[in-house]
């Protein structure tokens, strides 16, 4: 691959139509802002990050954790721009490498778009729904690659979906995105029935030849195998590595605050990123803080800033491995011993005394029970439309959702579309309508 066909502001179902009108903003930074504006991303304000929505303390949700994964991974972007820069002076094309920190900006933005609400544990409903639920019935009237995506659902793939589908009484194209941008988000560019995890694909099979167009413009090269997978999109490292260090990080912070991890606990595990020289640095600095949140949140900052020159330079020292396809694993797999070491002390203490707590378990009970009685109802309207109950419930869904398609796959597709758009506050809330607990006049 080379950056010169791989840094492309061509737009997704634009193709044929681009009018230069002297902007001030690149379409790149078109992109975010369009983002931003837009319905999908304001409801991830109301979706699950780990712990319940909060109520007085605030903690991380989608909306919070995408915006700063944009800032890390623009950070991150520019250092990468500025390392390259000086490698390619000579190439005509040089200053495209300036519009990377935007790109990887938007698709940090965009990366979470997909996910369904009460963060995983909503995709892994989705796809217990159909593997081991009601929706198991249905195997046998859909192809295999169809039955792959629905028991594999995955928010990643369908973040690529709600970006570039034309959903009914939209325009071509979806949001209309810059092909460089697009492929940017998509971490796991191969089909689910490839995948080498499950859970972990980066489009359905309605989008396929979607990606497949995108690819072909940008130079990246399909794998040779069976089925259909690709190489990553370069700039997915950058994109993938803002998102683990801040989910990462973010979340012993969050877990602090909510009095899971003990303040002396935090301190070692942030502390613990760096060598004895710097550690007693920020222990001066810190014995002016008196507020132990203002102290976490020291620490995290320096925490974080180690982490995107450490996953910088990785990317810097390992392009042409990347460029050439040939790179395995994160970034974070390769940066520095004593960083990587912090990283994987963070890591374990997440599963163990974070990921496990109540409150997050209870989220996912619940969670699972909303989700899996919603796609139960709403795949038996789109199935058995006559029923006087189904002619009911069709008539709440939006108009965007094609719940009246000719064919089986496409009505799932779109009760799976709505249930996975749904904000966990209007999850609930609709369960409880439809369960007869609550009512307008009660």
């Amino acid at each position: 691959m080379d950056w010169d066909r791989l840094i492309s502001d061509k737009r997704f179902g634009l193709e044929h139509y681009h009018n230069r009108r002297g902007e001030t903003r690149s379409d790149f930074q078109r992109d975010y802002d369009r983002l931003v504006f837009s319905s999908p991303f304001r409801r991830l304000q109301n979706k699950t990050q780990v712990f319940p929505l909060p109520g007085s303390i605030f903690v991380h949700n989608r909306l919070t954790h995408s915006m700063e994964v944009a800032c890390v991974g623009r950070s991150m972007a520019r250092e990468v721009v500025t390392a390259l820069m000086p490698k390619y002076a000579a190439e005509t094309w040089v200053m495209k490498l300036h519009d990377i920190p935007d790109i990887v900006a938007a698709a940090c933005l965009a990366h979470d778009l997909g996910n369904p609400p009460f963060g995983h544990s909503g995709e892994k409903a989705i796809s217990t729904f159909f593997s081991e639920g009601a929706g198991a019935d249905l195997r046998a009237q859909l192809t295999d690659a169809q039955w792959s995506d629905l028991i594999n659902f995955e928010g990643n793939a369908n973040s690529f979906r709600q970006l570039t589908h034309q959903f009914q009484g939209r325009r071509p194209g979806g949001f209309a995105m810059t092909y460089s941008m697009l492929a940017s988000i998509v971490k796991y560019p191969y089909e689910s029935r490839v995948s080498p995890k499950a859970n972990k694909f980066g489009f359905f099979c309605t989008e396929l030849e979607s990606y497949a167009r995108i690819a072909e413009e940008l130079g990246i090269p399909r794998l040779p195998g069976p089925g259909v997978s690709y190489a990553r999109h370069p700039l997915v490292y950058l994109v993938e590595a803002a998102d683990d260090i801040c989910y990462e990080v973010m979340d012993i912070e969050d877990a602090h605050k909510l009095k899971i991890l003990s303040h002396e606990e935090v301190t070692g595990l942030l502390l613990g990123f760096f060598d004895a020289s710097r550690r007693n640095h920020m222990l001066e600095i810190m014995e002016n803080i008196a507020d132990p949140n203002e102290r976490v949140g020291y620490m995290r900052s320096c925490v974080i800033g180690l982490l995107v020159e450490c996953c910088a330079e990785t990317f810097v020292h390992h392009e042409q491995e990347i460029l050439n396809g040939k790179f395995k694993g994160s970034l974070l797999d390769r940066i520095r011993p004593d960083a990587r070491a912090g990283y994987e002390a963070c890591t374990r203490t997440s599963w163990d005394k974070i990921y496990r707590t109540p409150e997050v378990v209870d989220i996912e009970l619940a969670g699972n029970q909303i989700v899996t009685f919603l796609l139960e109802k709403l795949i038996n309207a789109v199935r058995f439309p006559e029923l006087n109950y189904s002619r009911l419930l069709l008539s709440k869904v939006p108009q965007q959702y094609n719940v009246n398609a000719p064919d089986l796959f496409t009505k799932i597709q779109a009760a799976v579309d709505h249930v996975a758009s749904m904000t966990d506050v209007y999850a609930l809330d609709l369960y409880r309508r439809l369960n007869g607990m609550s009512l307008p006049a009660v």
